[in-house]
């Protein structure tokens, strides 16, 4: 028995098709892509953010659409809101 119910053989037979259906240079490709995406993603967790990366340019100016900034204040009844 393999994993799940599947056997060794099952596995290597899907494995084949796949092999067939996109090539090996596509999925070395696919494979680069995928371990550039994870090291890239473990290193973001990693960085700690800069507080002007979350709020914006300058605190107190939130960007709208079209890179338009509004600039805003809240006060403590609108943090409720929020």
């Amino acid at each position: 028995m393999g994993f799940g119910g599947i056997s060794i053989w099952q596995l290597l037979i899907v494995l084949a098709i796949v092999v067939l259906l996109f090539g090996t240079k596509k999925l070395r490709n696919i494979g680069g892509d995928l371990g550039t995406a994870i090291k890239n993603f473990k290193g973001s967790m990693k960085e700690p953010q800069k507080e002007e990366d979350v709020a914006g340019k300058e605190p107190g100016r939130i960007e709208g659409p079209g890179d338009d900034a509004v600039d805003g204040k809240v006060e403590s009844r609108d943090k409720d809101k929020v």
